[in-house]
């Protein structure tokens, strides 16, 4: 099936004649789960929202939160601006929500250990919160679901194995096992706990089912994934196994499966087994699975199963293949199971069944029409918080909700997320830059990630180069700005003798005004990576290479240059931040002649940090001006200055090295904290691109750290013309 993002749009009232806008699912706001907390709580705590749910009227969404052991709720009376309705604590780690009316029925594990897991049901009233009925299930749940018509819930009994005992695989005891509990009169039913027995039936481990995910259709059947057992089982609400086969396997072709810092995708995999996490049913008699995988396997993709076994529809490597094209692929993730599709949703939005496939560690949602289960369409990607764990769909108010699990702490990092999507007429405002269209030599998709310097050429096209993520891979990227998403055409491989460079660190790019570039790398003493300057033909060969002088290098730091341009022989490089003999605050920017050879530099004042630091990450000539980056290493709603600043060229006038250094004077020019805002969820702290076209149209980008505990996100949009 085609990989390209596709926009929903009405056929029938297109042939009519009828003009029609776009339907697209879009983010509308973000809510930070530490707000949740009670003043005066200690923030650094983690919290992680999970599994998520949303009452009747799809105004509250409770979500469970493991790492402080309570239900956290949101009040999305006007979902573009949630509020923080608070946390109930619940004495356990809650596992699974679902909602009952006023209630919220939470799976609650107490498990001692392994060999002695508990656990519980609670009911809990969301208006008193209090405990309305709890029933001891005798294990550790994991997924909880009820039935559409409310007449009763399931619930998973995992029974998880020790991961560090011993080989580490199933075999462990206690087996797990289904429960089912009545409903009556809008309560749990714990009297009328009953037990389907589900050993005996995997290939793999029979005497030890580990049921991870499960739903009910609307004949009362509840499906099971069994992951650990790559297992798939049907049980009636009489406990009766309607039908149970295994998940089956896929053959993969163009894998990226080593994490050796390039995208690379040339491998192939051969019988790898789907192990399938979320389930979740389309109708009455079919489901869909995302494959994340856990003890053997993990597909990188998502299928559709008919009740009775039969494979309708299976994704294979067209998924990730998508997520790549985006740069929201996880390298480091290439030697486990890739982008990890772990949480399905559900549902119908204007008449359009879709199934939602969230991939954990590529931190996007799949938006796929089903009207045809044998060939769904993939509509749209949508960017996520980092580690997507549960999601919700509300059709009557034409809302997504996605939990995004990952807490990276206080100390600058970003926090787990609830984001909200709303389904509205309009253009599809993710992804903003996209590879679709270009492909590698043995047809595999063009993976990027990381970028960071950008130049524009007098032809309108865009060249960026991505960091030292990518160490083996280092590239300069052809961007064509005018098209939406935009698009790179074009990936030029640095090499050094024919072969990929080493020992690059690159954060500026320039043209040489011969059809090359000059770019610069910021280097690492303490990695042996050097501060300098290459010269590089348009094919990407390095033709040059220029160290930094003895009087800068005894003096710098690690900071190196986070930008280059060029005004007329001389090259400017941008110093992140101070260097032993620069005052507080002041950083210099480097000059190099390409003709004399000679080196000096001036001051710049950058701002003074509110908290952690503030540095400069790019530099860009344009008209009588230098353009410069300066932002802080703060995210979400810790970050302050994410600012353009310019400088006169006529001040622009370097001293030599070793002296005093003459301080040039900045004027703002942008603020971009509101443009970093423009996609509704946290501010990215890397803005690390600009590049301004001949017509003065501004661009800027930010680094997704190479999808290293980072949501993946790429910003790049325009700033008008300066």
């Amino acid at each position: 099936m085609p990989t390209r993002l596709i926009c929903l749009t009405s056929t029938i009232a297109l042939l009519a004649g009828t003009a029609v806008a776009d339907m697209n699912f879009n983010r509308i706001a973000s809510f930070e789960t530490v707000n949740n907390m009670t003043d005066g709580a200690d923030r650094s705590q983690e919290s992680s929202a999970e599994i998520i749910a949303a009452t009747e009227n799809g105004m509250t969404l409770v979500y469970t939160d493991s790492p402080l052991g309570v239900l956290g709720v949101i009040d999305i009376t006007d979902p573009a601006e949630p509020q923080a309705l608070g946390n109930i604590a619940l004495g356990g780690e809650p596992t699974s929500v679902v909602i009952l009316g006023n209630q919220a029925i939470v799976g609650v594990n107490t498990s001692e250990s392994y060999t002695d897991p508990s656990g519980h049901l609670a009911a809990i009233d969301l208006s008193s919160r209090d405990q309305a009925a709890r029933c001891d299930l005798g294990g550790q749940p994991d997924s909880v679901a009820m039935a559409p018509d409310g007449s009763f819930v399931s619930v998973a009994i995992e029974n998880e194995r020790d991961e560090d005992l011993g080989d580490g695989r199933t075999g462990q005891l206690p087996a797990g096992t289904l429960v089912m509990i009545d409903i009556a009169d809008g309560t749990l039913n714990c009297d009328s706990l009953r037990r389907s027995d589900l050993t005996g039936l995997a290939q793999v481990s029979p005497e030890d089912p580990e049921p991870e995910f499960i739903d009910i259709n609307d004949l009362g059947e509840t499906v099971i994934s069994l992951q650990e057992n790559n297992h798939m089982v049907v049980v009636a609400r009489d406990g009766a196994v309607v039908s149970h086969f295994s998940a089956g396997a896929v053959d993969l072709q163009n894998v990226d499966t080593r994490e050796e810092g390039a995208l690379t995708f040339d491998s192939n995999l051969v019988g790898v087994v789907r192990e399938p996490d979320a389930v979740k049913w389309i109708d009455d008699d079919h489901f869909a699975t995302a494959n994340e995988g856990d003890m053997d396997g993990g597909s990188r993709g998502w299928t559709i199963f008919n009740k009775d076994g039969q494979v309708v529809y299976e994704s294979g490597m067209t998924f990730e293949n998508a997520v790549i094209q985006i740069g929201h692929y996880p390298e480091d993730r290439s030697g486990n199971k890739g982008v990890e599709p772990e949480s399905i949703e559900t549902a119908t939005f204007a008449n359009t069944p879709i199934v939602f496939v969230g991939a954990e560690r590529a931190s996007v949602v799949g938006v796929y029409d089903v009207s045809d289960l044998s060939a769904p369409v993939l509509r749209q990607l949508l960017p996520s918080g980092i580690g997507p764990e549960g999601y919700v769909a509300i059709p009557d108010r034409n809302l997504l909700i996605s939990a995004n699990e990952v807490d990276l702490g206080p100390d600058g990092g970003v926090r787990s997320h609830v984001m909200i999507f709303e389904y509205a007429e309009g253009d599809a405002a993710y992804p903003m830059l996209t590879s679709a269209g270009i492909s590698q030599p043995n047809g595999a998709p063009v993976g990027w990630g990381a970028i960071s310097g950008m130049v524009a050429d007098d032809d309108g096209m865009i060249y960026a180069v991505n960091d030292s993520f990518y160490a083996q891979q280092p590239t300069i990227f052809q961007i064509n700005p005018s098209s939406t998403p935009a698009r790179i055409v074009q990936a030029i491989r640095i090499t050094r003798g024919g072969f990929p460079a080493q020992k690059l660190d690159l954060e500026g790019i320039t043209l040489d005004g011969e059809g090359g570039f000059w770019v610069a790398s910021e280097g690492r003493t303490d990695r042996v990576i050097p501060h300098a300057l290459y010269h590089v033909n348009a094919e990407g060969e390095i033709e040059a290479e220029i160290g930094l002088p003895a009087e800068l290098m005894a003096v710098e730091r690690r900071f190196g240059f986070e930008g280059i341009t060029k005004v007329g022989d001389t090259l400017w490089m941008a110093v992140q931040r101070e260097w032993r003999d620069d005052p507080e605050n002041h950083v210099k920017l480097v000059s190099y002649n390409i003709k004399t050879e000679e080196w000096g530099a001036v001051h710049y004042v950058k701002a003074q940090p509110d908290r952690g630091w503030v540095g400069l990450s790019e530099i860009t000539a344009h008209g009588d001006h230098v353009y410069i980056v300066e932002r802080d290493n703060q995210i979400g709603s810790a970050a302050v200055t994410k600012k353009i600043y310019r400088v006169a060229l006529d001040q622009m006038q370097p001293a030599p090295l070793g002296g005093d250094l003459p301080v040039v004077e900045k004027e703002e020019v942008r603020d971009l904290m509101n443009d970093l805002r423009q996609l509704n969820g946290y501010v990215q702290d890397k803005v690390e691109g600009l590049a301004i076209l001949p017509d003065g149209t501004a661009f800027v980008s930010t680094d997704n750290d190479g999808v290293d505990d980072h949501s993946g996100e790429t910003l790049f949009f325009s700033v008008g013309q300066f």
